[in-house]
């Protein structure tokens, strides 16, 4: 690595250098070869995806500010930005057979991949107002179009418009409120802000806030902010809607993070109220409404509603344990979620993929080795142990019961219990219903992610302590 690049301050936006300059080369193969370079491209795509998670191991460990202080490296930083790679690599791996037997493969789809990922880590590294909405809405813009490319697809043409008319509404929203709080405390720097904050909190700067959370929420589909995700969930490629469900859901998480624990820590007070409050609607939307599902994707969305409002009582405790069970409850979200993807991304009969409950009925019968793997997610995501979900909850659960928020814990507790019933009916239904015609052999892309993600889920508990200890020092880097 030369020198000089190293000293400049480039360094520590390296993975992001990566992938935009990869986006570009692979549009040119792309515009040159045609349709016939779409495997080409989703190779590269993948490599250039590794080849950043590479650069994030390499970028400095100490906290470093560049770009005139609107970018931020730090440990918090590279460990959320490792899972929204490893998540779009898996997306990648995901898609290749199922684009190819719905017949439309196209060589921007990884493309696309790969610019929403550059938001993601842009996002993620966002230090002030402005580099935050610019991450957004590069992550966001691509995010439209891949949720609609299946062009022939009425469902896949009106997820992506849902999406696109939502989100535009939501980054108006967020749009409204950053410049409020810029016009109540006369800096856009997230670290300017928090130094402003001096005395009573002005009304319109509590505002503002309120609409910056109301704009984040949309991207976390967050509960009352949810009611884009099960169609588009549903309407989406699935590779697609893994690829929202994971790498994008693990950056606006992160990206809520750096704006509140960054921005206003002290004022956690009034923040806190709005954190409450759509943790616990979307910890009991997400599992109350899940129970009538019959269409396994919807039900998905659902579930990945009600896991923001697990995760967000670790931001809600506004402590470094809180921060740390936050990253500890995204990593092992981000494997079950993968996983029970793969699986679905099986469910196909001839070329027909079948989305419905009911079409998993005796597969422990005809896929036993499937089922079992599908069943470890299931009872992971409802928080049995010793799975790793179990764990998920039980570090966020810590850390409210020791911030004192004794009520939100108890509400996660009951809702989680409440939420393990639909996990465990379709549990039933595939090992204790009459099996129907069996589906057909697991590629070979969603198969290397589901063993993956069966290690990770169902051995976690042997050795937690790097996964436990690594996502410590992230959280502790945001609070020194």
């Amino acid at each position: 690595m030369n020198m000089s690049f190293m000293a400049s301050g480039y360094w520590p936006a390296l993975p992001e250098i990566i992938l935009a300059l990869g986006a570009l080369t692979l549009t040119l193969v792309g515009a040159f070869r045609g349709e016939r370079s779409t495997v080409m491209v989703g190779t590269g795509a993948f490599i250039v995806l590794l080849l950043a998670l590479a650069a994030v191991g390499i970028t400095p460990r100490t906290r470093i500010t560049t770009f005139g202080g609107s970018f931020i490296s730090d440990e918090f930083a590279r460990y959320m930005k490792a899972l929204v790679l490893l998540g779009a690599a898996a997306t990648i791996a995901l898609s290749s057979d199922f684009m190819e037997r719905q017949r439309f493969a196209k060589f921007e789809y990884p493309i696309l991949i790969l610019l929403s990922t550059t938001g993601s880590l842009m996002m993620i590294s966002a230090n002030d107002l402005i580099a935050l909405y610019l991450g957004l809405e590069l992550q966001s813009l691509a995010a439209y179009v891949i949720a609609a490319i299946h062009r022939d697809n009425v469902r896949s043409s009106e997820a992506g418009l849902k999406y696109f008319v939502l989100g535009a509404l939501s980054s108006g929203m967020l749009l409204y409120g950053a410049s409020l709080v810029y016009g109540f405390t006369g800096t856009v720097s997230l670290p300017g802000i928090a130094a402003s904050m001096q005395g009573q909190t002005p009304i319109g700067l509590i505002l503002g806030l309120v609409f910056l959370a109301a704009g984040i929420a949309f991207k976390l589909a967050a509960a009352p902010f949810h009611m884009w995700t099960p169609d588009v969930y549903e309407g989406a490629p699935t590779p697609v809607t893994a690829f929202l469900a994971t790498a994008q859901k693990v950056a606006a998480i992160a990206l809520a993070v750096r704006v509140f624990i960054g921005g206003f820590p002290s004022i956690v007070e009034s923040w806190q109220q709005i954190i409450i409050f759509i943790s616990i609607l979307s910890m009991v939307i997400g599992s109350f409404a899940a129970i009538g599902q019959t269409n396994i994707k919807r039900l998905m969305a659902y579930s990945s509603i009600g896991n923001v409002g697990y995760a967000l009582i670790g931001l809600a405790a506004g402590t470094p344990e809180g921060i740390q069970g936050i990253i500890v409850y995204m990593a092992i979200y981000l494997a079950m979620t993968l996983g029970c993807f793969a699986v679905i991304l099986g469910m196909r009969r001839g070329d027909t993929y079948v989305e419905t409950i009911e079409d998993l009925s005796g597969a422990a019968q005809t896929h036993p080795w499937r089922s079992f793997c599908l069943a470890i997610m299931l009872f992971s995501l409802a928080g049995i142990p010793p799975l790793a979900g179990f764990f998920a909850k039980f570090y966020v659960f810590s850390a409210a019961i020791q911030a004192g928020l004794f009520t939100l814990a108890v509400i996660g507790v009951v809702t989680s219990v409440v939420g393990a019933f639909y996990y465990i009916r379709v549990v039933k239904i595939m090992y204790f219903d009459e099996p129907r015609a069996k589906f057909e052999r697991l590629p070979d892309g969603p198969q290397a992610v589901l063993i993956a993600c069966s290690v990770v889920v169902a051995l976690f508990w042997i050795i937690p302590a790097p996964l436990v200890a690594s996502a410590k020092s992230a959280a502790e880097s945001l609070f020194n």
